[in-house]
């Protein structure tokens, strides 16, 4: 397997031993068209995956402290992640209950080097470091994207489980996290491709998931070796950005402490995507690529 490119960064999450089956769509290399041919293409993306997901590091990596900005959300950078978080270190256990968001699935602009995106809703994660999350992923293989569904409840399930497996750019993507006691709802609908739904119900211990934030976010995946490059994604725009906390219905701008997240290099000399500000209902923002690494 080609590995690609890592820009190595510190990070204290402890290391994820996951798993994935895949069997996504893809536009084979150049030379590759036929059916045999592409489908030897698409098993050897997913194998190649698979082995990176084996180390995948499902946590945030913060660079240095949110810190706050007259009339708007705090301000935080991160090696790996991008979008909005809403909690903070004062936040009760036990205070979301729900998480909400839709998107378009975005396309990616391959190269010759292997690169990874992925768009999810979830909680937990900003504080603590387990996490409950769905949502797409876009994976730049031999110079051709691979796309598809996924969910993960980390650390207590068996890493990141692949559902879609014929997910597509423009795909329209609703997705949701609901939590009862500690019984937990993931559920993702495809409008445009049914094939690529999925609910499913999974639990987790109070005491390991604390459901102290939710999060609206972008990635690009970490590792045990480090950070692989961010794929060139079409603007990810979330909308429908929703939460539920404290018993009450709200809006990612509505929570008493909201994070806005930008993701930068590993030098912190400049940003990875622009992160727009919300818009007027609390509800939605954008991400746009600027730099893999």
């Amino acid at each position: 397997m080609r590995l690609p490119r890592y820009l190595l960064v510190s990070g204290t999450a402890a290391l994820m031993a996951g798993t994935l089956t895949l069997t996504a769509t893809a536009t084979a290399p150049a030379g590759t068209s036929h059916v045999a041919s592409q489908a030897r293409f698409v098993s050897a993306a997913k194998n190649a995956l698979a082995r990176y997901l084996r180390h995948y590091r499902p946590q945030l990596m913060l660079a240095g402290h949110p810190h706050a900005r007259a009339n708007a959300p705090l301000a935080a950078d991160s090696f790996n992640w991008s979008g909005y978080a809403d909690g903070s270190r004062t936040t009760k256990a036990g205070t979301f209950t729900r998480v909400s968001g839709s998107w378009t699935t975005p396309s990616v602009k391959c190269g010759a080097e292997d690169q990874l995106t992925t768009e999810w809703v979830g909680l937990d994660g900003w504080i603590s470091s387990s996490l409950e999350q769905l949502g797409t992923m876009s994976w730049c293989y031999r110079g051709a994207a691979v796309y598809f569904t996924w969910w993960e409840m980390f650390p207590t399930g068996k890493g990141l489980i692949r559902v879609g497996n014929t997910l597509k750019p423009g795909d329209k993507i609703t997705a949701s996290v609901t939590r009862s006691g500690t019984n937990y709802t993931l559920k993702l609908t495809d409008a445009t491709t049914p094939a690529n739904s999925f609910t499913t119900k999974q639990t987790c211990p109070a005491t390991t998931c604390t459901d102290t934030s939710a999060e609206w976010i972008a990635e690009r995946p970490a590792f045990g070796i480090g950070i692989a490059p961010l794929a060139h994604y079409n603007a990810f725009k979330l909308t429908n950005g929703k939460q539920t906390s404290g018993g009450k219905a709200g809006t990612i701008g509505s929570f008493a402490t909201v994070n806005e997240i930008t993701m930068i290099d590993a030098t912190q000399a400049y940003s990875l995507n622009d992160v727009s500000s919300l818009t007027g209902t609390n509800t939605g923002f954008s991400t746009i690529w600027q730099n893999s690494y």
